[in-house]
C-alpha cells in the first residue's frame, strides 16, 4: 500500500492555515482537497454549498465561529457540550458526504 503524494498532505494544511483552519472553514475546505482531489477554488464552493452560505464567509472567523457551534462541528476553543474529536469528525463527514478513516474505524469498533 503506497503513502499518496508525499507533499499533498503539506500543501492541504499550507491553505488550509491560510483559510485560518478550525476558526473558519480551512480544515473542511483541506479534507475536500484531500479527500476528493479538488483544487482550492472548487472546494472552497463545495464546502460553502454544503454549509449554506457564500464562499466569502467560509473565510470569515465571527461567521464561521457560530455556523460551527450551532453545526457542532469542532471548534477551536471547544464549549461545554460541543464535539470534540471524533465526534465532531463524525459530523463532519455526513456534513461533506466523505469517508473519514478512523470515523470508519470506530463505527466498525462499537458494532
Amino acid at each position: 500500500m503506497g503513502v499518496g503524494d508525499p507533499v499533498g498532505m503539506e500543501v492541504a494544511h499550507v491553505s488550509a492555515s491560510g483559510m485560518g483552519g478550525m476558526r473558519t472553514a480551512g480544515d473542511l475546505v483541506a479534507r475536500m482537497q484531500i479527500s476528493r482531489s479538488m483544487k482550492i477554488k472548487e472546494a472552497k464552493e463545495y464546502v460553502a454549498n454544503k454549509l449554506g452560505i457564500s464562499v466569502q464567509d467560509i473565510a470569515d472567523p465571527i461567521v464561521m465561529g457560530e455556523l460551527r457551534q450551532d453545526l457542532n462541528i469542532g471548534t477551536v476553543a471547544p464549549f461545554v457540550g460541543g464535539a470534540r474529536g471524533i465526534e465532531a469528525k463524525l459530523r463532519i463527514a455526513e456534513l461533506l458526504g466523505i469517508e473519514i478513516n478512523c470515523v470508519n474505524k470506530f463505527r466498525d469498533k462499537v458494532k
